[in-house]
C-alpha cells in the first residue's frame, strides 16, 4: 500500500531541505521524495522537520538504569572509572535485561533506528526488541597475558553464526590500557575472518596517552589497584597511531570511540582510511569530563568520517541523539549547518555499514523516518529550526 508524509521541511541529507516536502512510501520503502504525491493518501504532519531515523554509533545500554551520571562534571577520568567499576560490581550478573531493554526503548522513543552497543554480555542474541539496525559489540578486557586465550574463546563464541532477525555481532577490544596488544591483534584477526566490525576506545584522555608513552601516570595506579596491571604489556613509546595502523593493516571495519586527543598525523591517517575507519564523537560525555575541544573540525577538514554517539547514562543524562546533534551545531559554528545533522544520520550510517538502508531520505531506503517539531520563526538556513527547537524527535509513520 502506498502512502505519503508531508512536512514543513523534509531533510533528505543528500540534497538541500525541501520546503513543504512530501515523502512517498510503499511497502516500508521510500519510493519518491519531492513536493507531490500522486495517487496516494497524504498525511500532513504540520510544522515539523522530517529527517532520516537517527543513528547512535556508541552507547552502553547496560547503564540505562542510572537516573544520573556517575560522579560529578569535570572529575578525573580515572576516578570516574573507579565509580564505574564499583557500580558494576554491585549489579547482578548477567546485567539486568530490563535496564538494557529500557535503554533500547529510550533510544527508539527519541527517533534512533540503529545503534552500536558495547555489551559486557551477549544480551542481544535472542531478543526481538533489539533495534532494527543494532550492532552488539562484545566488550573484551584483559591486559594480562595469561587472560588472552580465555578472552579469545569468549570472542569466538560471540561471533559464531546464528540466526537473528535484527542484530549484528561485533567485538570491542575495550581500550589500549585494558587489552594486551597480542589480544588486540588476535581479536582483529577474528573480526576480519568473520567479516565483523570492531569498536574500541582510543585517545580518550591525556592520561591514556601518558600511560602508552611512559607506562606511568594515573592509569597505571588505577590498574595496579584493580589488580589488572601488566608491566610488560604495553611497549613504552606507544601511540594511538600504532593502534590505527594495526586496524588498517587487517582491513577491519572499525569504530574508533572518542578520539578526543588524536594528533594531526593520526587525524590524517584516519582520513586516508575513512572507508573502513570512523571516529565516534560523544559530545555531551566529552563535555562532562571537561576535555579540550574535540578535533572534529580538523577531522572533517582532513576527510575523516565522523559519527555521533551518546555514550552511556554513566556520563550523560539521557540517550537522546538529537541533543548530541544540537550540541555540535551550537558549539562548532565554524562548520556548515548541515554537518551536525549529517553526523547523526548519513555519516553514522556509513560508519556502521548501514548506508544502504538508513541515513538519508532517498528512494529504495527504509522508511525509518523521524519528525522534529519546529518553532514558527523564519531562519536563513532551515537546519537551525531543528537545532533551536527544544523538542525531541519521534518516529514518524504514514
Amino acid at each position: 500500500m502506498k502512502a505519503a508524509l508531508k512536512a514543513r521541511y523534509v531533510f533528505p541529507i543528500t540534497a538541500p531541505p525541501i520546503a513543504d516536502g512530501v515523502v512517498t512510501i510503499e511497502n516500508g520503502l521510500i519510493v519518491a521524495v519531492g513536493r507531490d504525491a500522486a495517487g496516494c493518501t497524504v498525511r500532513d504532519l504540520g510544522n515539523v522537520a522530517l529527517v532520516p531515523g537517527l543513528i547512535n554509533a556508541h552507547t552502553h545500554l547496560e547503564f540505562s538504569g542510572l537516573s544520573a551520571p556517575l560522579g560529578t562534571p569535570g572529575m578525573a577520568f580515572t576516578d570516574w572509572i573507579r565509580r564505574v567499576v564499583a557500580h558494576r560490581r554491585q549489579l547482578p550478573l548477567p546485567f539486568n535485561l530490563i535496564d538494557i531493554q529500557d535503554g533500547a526503548n529510550e533510544c527508539g522513543s527519541y527517533g534512533t533506528v540503529a545503534y552500536g552497543d558495547i555489551a559486557t554480555t551477549a544480551w542481544g542474541a535472542d531478543l526481538e526488541w533489539a533495534s532494527l539496525g543494532a550492532t552488539i559489540f562484545l566488550e573484551i578486557i584483559g591486559l594480562k597475558a595469561e587472560l588472552i586465550e580465555a578472552r579469545l574463546a569468549t570472542a569466538r563464541k560471540h561471533l559464531t553464526p546464528r540466526e537473528f532477525r535484527h542484530r549484528r555481532a561485533g567485538l570491542s577490544p575495550h581500550a589500549p590500557y585494558s587489552v594486551h596488544p597480542e589480544l588486540f591483534d588476535r581479536l582483529l584477526t577474528l573480526a576480519a575472518d568473520a567479516n565483523s566490525p570492531i569498536a574500541f576506545h582510543l585517545a580518550e584522555t591525556l592520561e591514556e596517552l601518558d600511560l602508552l608513552a611512559t607506562g606511568g601516570g594515573p592509569f597505571r595506579e588505577l590498574l595496579i589497584d584493580l589488580g589488572a596491571w601488566d608491566e610488560t604489556a604495553i611497549p613504552r613509546g606507544t601511540r594511538p597511531l600504532d593502534y590505527l595502523r594495526r586496524v588498517a593493516a587487517r582491513g577491519v571495519h572499525a569504530l574508533v570511540i572518542h578520539g578526543n586527543y588524536l594528533d594531526q598525523e593520526e587525524i590524517d591517517f584516519a582520513a586516508v582510511h575513512a572507508e573502513r575507519l570512523a571516529i565516534v564523537y560523544c559530545p555531551r560525555t566529552h563535555a562532562y569530563f571537561d576535555h579540550a575541544k574535540h578535533p572534529l573540525p580538523q577531522l572533517l577538514a582532513a576527510g575523516a568520517n565522523v559519527a555521533l554517539g551518546t555514550d552511556s547514562r554513566a556520563s550523560n543524562p539521557d540517550l537522546n541523539l538529537l541533543e548530541e546533534i544540537r550540541y555540535v551545531a551550537r558549539h562548532f559554528p565554524e562548520l556548515p549547518p548541515s554537518t551536525a545533522l549529517e553526523l547523526g544520520t548519513l555519516r553514522a550510517a556509513r560508519a556502521m555499514q548501514l548506508e544502504k538502508r538508513f541515513g538519508s531520505i532517498e528512494p529504495g531506503k527504509l522508511a525509518a523516518l523521524v519528525a522534529v517539531p519546529l518553532g514558527d520563526a523564519d531562519v536563513a538556513d532551515p537546519h537551525w529550526l531543528i537545532y533551536e527547537s527544544d523538542q525531541p524527535a519521534a518516529p514518524a509513520a504514514a
